[in-house]
């Protein structure tokens, strides 16, 4: 018997179940843990049980799952480590179910092994040519695929579907890291935060002065801050809370809103203004508690650039003086009561900690020595970044290095302040787009764009057309080579990459050019004719 046949005969029990939870070949699921683990020999299977290369991403760290130190692509890599091998093929499953770069497997019968293969080889689930040729190989040679003739016997027989245990109540602490009813971040089922988030709520502007997003030459006040979100739920904040102001109107200046107020015992009320949503799902009068789900986020209103939620509070004192306070403030207090542990962060800064009462042992460091580079890393890797790139996937960490690199090296070619650097790494994340003009001076236009499907597009405009062309895998690599190499200096990696971006340019030219050359040529031998 074969080392890949003995591997398939220990952990076949686990590839099927996950076959019969998420839909997934328990061929593929092998063929994959044959080879991402060496037949389960490698040393980060072998100390760690992890089986699939599954990095740990500071959720998973927040929820409390362990990790080990490896070198990958750099020293000191955290990679998940799992109390058993079952955990890691049950992570394994949860990662690509939950991963919309997979949803078109997703569509395949779960016993359609080779559609699998090419499906995860064209997502890009792995860097290295061939996988899934390299997949259907292993599934073939080791007859893996009568595994998942088995699954498909067994559930006919009793009359199951596949793909439906994934949506059961209970909820596995190990992989999940929200917290109480609704997936909110609520501890005690008293307090929650506006919207539901693992690690971080994302806040594009904070409260205070700023300029104004409608006319940039103007100052104003902003009353609240705005969270980034992408149709999320909106959660009431209280329990005992009640509706008193609905706005169904989307082309008023904060659009469809909703206004929740909540008592204090010294007679003050808290009022609660959520602006720009898509949709209500409470009317004035409705009694509400925390987690509760009252609305969904969107871009409705006269006075929005995109879509984001305005959170707002209003304090209404016993006499009726109302005045507008700071909504970090306020979600620092029941942050603290309800002992909520997620930061809300504005470019690297944490805006509770200034409010939070110290309490010896339970209040977390933060982080305050951000880099823009790894302001945009954490960024790219949460789930409020425009990128959403998930950090293990490998096709995407070469994404996710290039994409950060580029932006720190135009950063530094700007001459930006460390404050103008924090936001332009939080623009650039959120639009998933890098400003490239400053190594192309020449163009009116230089940007690259990472595209829903994880593509990098890169975008040009001479003054006089505009090109596009998604980079290839050896380009892409070809820039990172240029951007890790220590040997080279800022004013170097700038006039390599010009010369890659250069190179791409006079391609498209001369392309459309011989286009234009071959379309008048056809038009004069039409009019010969």
């Amino acid at each position: 018997m074969s080392k890949n046949q003995e591997y398939a005969e220990k952990y076949a029990g686990y590839a099927m179940e996950q076959m019969r939870k998420y839909g997934i070949p328990a061929s593929v699921t092998l063929a994959q843990g044959i080879l991402e683990s060496s037949n389960g020999q490698s040393r980060l299977a072998r100390n760690e049980n992890n089986h699939f290369g599954i990095k740990a991403i500071q959720s998973w760290i927040a929820g409390g799952g362990k990790y080990g130190l490896y070198t990958d692509d750099k020293p000191n890599e955290k990679f998940c480590s799992y109390g058993s091998v079952a955990d890691s093929y049950e992570h394994h499953g949860r990662f690509l179910k939950s991963n919309q770069r997979y949803a078109d497997c997703f569509q395949l019968s779960p016993d359609d092994y080779r559609g699998w293969a090419e499906g995860l080889d064209r997502a890009g689930y792995a860097t290295a040519g061939n996988y899934a040729s390299g997949l259907i190989g292993i599934i073939e040679k080791n007859d893996l695929y009568k595994y998942d003739q088995q699954v498909m016997a067994e559930m006919k027989a009793k009359g199951q579907a596949f793909g439906t245990e994934q949506d059961s109540n209970v909820v596995d602490a190990t992989y999940s890291n929200s917290r109480g009813i609704n997936g909110s971040a609520v501890v005690d089922g008293n307090y929650s935060f506006p919207v539901k988030r693992d690690e971080f709520l994302l806040v594009t502007s904070p409260f205070g002065m700023r300029n104004d997003p409608m006319d940039i030459s103007k100052q104003q006040m902003h009353k609240g801050i705005d969270i980034q979100t992408k149709q999320d739920n909106v959660l009431a904040t209280e329990d005992d809370g009640k509706v008193v102001a609905v706005n169904q109107n989307a082309h008023t200046a904060g659009g469809k809103s909703i206004t929740v107020e909540y008592p204090r015992e010294n007679g003050d009320k808290y009022q609660i203004n959520y602006l720009h949503l898509s949709s209500i799902d409470v009317k004035v009068g409705d009694e509400v508690f925390a987690g509760q789900k009252i609305g969904v986020s969107g871009n409705t209103g006269t006075r929005t650039t995109g879509e984001h939620l305005h959170f707002g509070v209003k304090q209404i004192a016993v006499d009726g003086i109302s005045r507008d306070i700071d909504p970090a403030a306020y979600l620092a207090e029941i942050g603290q009561k309800g002992n909520i542990q997620l930061q809300v962060l504005s470019n690297g800064t944490d805006l509770l900690a200034k409010y939070k009462e110290v309490v010896p042992g339970n209040n977390p460091s933060i982080d305050t020595t951000l880099s823009p580079e790894d302001w945009m890393k954490k960024l790219l890797a949460s789930e409020d970044s425009g990128v959403n790139m998930p950090c293990c996937d490998p096709i995407m960490e070469l994404v996710t290095t290039l994409f950060t690199s580029l932006m720190a090296l135009a950063l530094q070619i700007d001459g930006k302040s460390d404050e103008e650097k924090m936001q332009a790494a939080t623009n650039s994340a959120v639009k998933k787009q890098v400003d490239l003009s400053a190594f192309m001076p020449s163009l009116k236009e230089c940007r690259l764009t990472v595209q829903d499907n994880g593509k990098l597009l890169l975008q040009m405009n001479d003054g006089k057309n505009g090109y596009s062309h998604e980079l290839s895998a050896s380009e892409i690599n070809r820039l990172r080579s240029i951007l890790s190499d220590s040997g080279l200096s800022d004013a170097d990696k700038q006039q390599r990459i010009a010369g890659v971006v250069s190179n791409v340019l006079l391609a498209k030219q001369a392309s459309r050019n011989y286009e234009q050359n071959a379309g008048q040529q056809e038009n004069q031998n039409l009019q010969v004719r």
